[in-house]
């Protein structure tokens, strides 16, 4: 090889360094000031949504939808500039994410059932719920899980495709809800005069409400004698408090006033032979 070929081969050698060199270099710019470009974007649109008071949940939906949308953007522009077919690649892409899709079915499932309740609404963050069986305050609504905190104080995980295919109830929703409680009267007992006693003294309990009036009719009769329901209404932050007070007001209430405990009796008639 003489000295022309080894110039040719050095200047070639050269030539095409500095040209990855350079792409090499443009792409990594290219890169940082995309994430940079994609990092201000996203603050827009949440800085944008956060001004229209959309629901915190909603928010972190939409982030992150767009940072990953102009992250394969991105990724895609970068490997045009290098010359790779970006039509293949996006292809590609859809390939995997049919093939991912349907190993992930279940979880996609979780996703778009997420999607549906941060769109329907019928529960937010705080509100006292029972969902799939589980019963607690909503401490957080994700992309694939909506986490309870039950009466206990358990942290409960449950699938939002759960949550979402099953009954939603949310106590929290009307203003008031009504305390369901049962008292057994004796047999020998004024059952006008215990209803009477009863609703006067149920409606002084702190956080009952007013309206509607408290509730306490006849619903049964056992042989011991009839059971009256008790149905005062409150708030749902109450319900608890309520429930025990009037418990324990329908105890004092009724030995106050002087009415017979309900214990169970027989009549045992014996008849005696000639």
């Amino acid at each position: 090889m003489d000295k022309e070929d080894i110039s040719h081969w050095q200047n070639l050698i050269m030539t095409t360094a500095t040209e990855v060199g350079i792409k090499v270099l443009a792409a990594v710019a290219f890169w940082v000031i995309g994430r940079w470009l994609i990092g201000v974007a996203v603050g827009m649109v949440r800085a944008s949504l956060e001004r229209q008071k959309v629901d915190p949940t909603v928010l972190r939906y939409v982030g992150s939808i767009v940072t990953v949308t102009l992250n394969i953007l991105l990724v895609i522009g970068i490997l045009g500039y290098f010359g790779f077919q970006t039509t293949t690649f996006a292809a590609l892409i859809a390939a995997a994410g049919v093939a991912i899709g349907m190993a992930w079915s279940g979880l996609l499932a979780h996703f778009a059932a997420g999607a549906f309740l941060v769109v329907l609404r019928p529960m937010k963050v705080g509100d006292f719920v029972t969902v799939a069986g589980v019963t607690g305050t909503v401490t957080e609504l994700g992309l694939f899980t909506t986490v309870i905190n039950t009466p206990d104080n358990v942290q409960t995980i449950i699938g939002n495709n759960k949550v979402f295919s099953d009954t939603i109830q949310n106590y929290t929703h009307n203003p008031y809800r009504r305390v369901e409680l049962k008292c057994q009267l004796s047999g020998a007992a004024d059952h006008q005069s215990a209803m009477a006693v009863l609703r006067q003294k149920i409606a002084t309990i702190p956080n009952v409400l007013a309206e509607p009036k408290v509730d306490v009719e006849i619903l049964d009769f056992t042989l011991v004698g009839p059971v009256l329901a008790v149905r005062p209404y409150c708030h749902n932050d109450n319900y608890w408090q309520v429930y025990f007070d009037t418990n324990r007001m329908i105890r004092e209430a009724l030995a106050e006033a002087g009415f017979p405990a309900p214990m169970p009796a027989q009549n045992v008639i014996v008849t005696q032979a000639a």
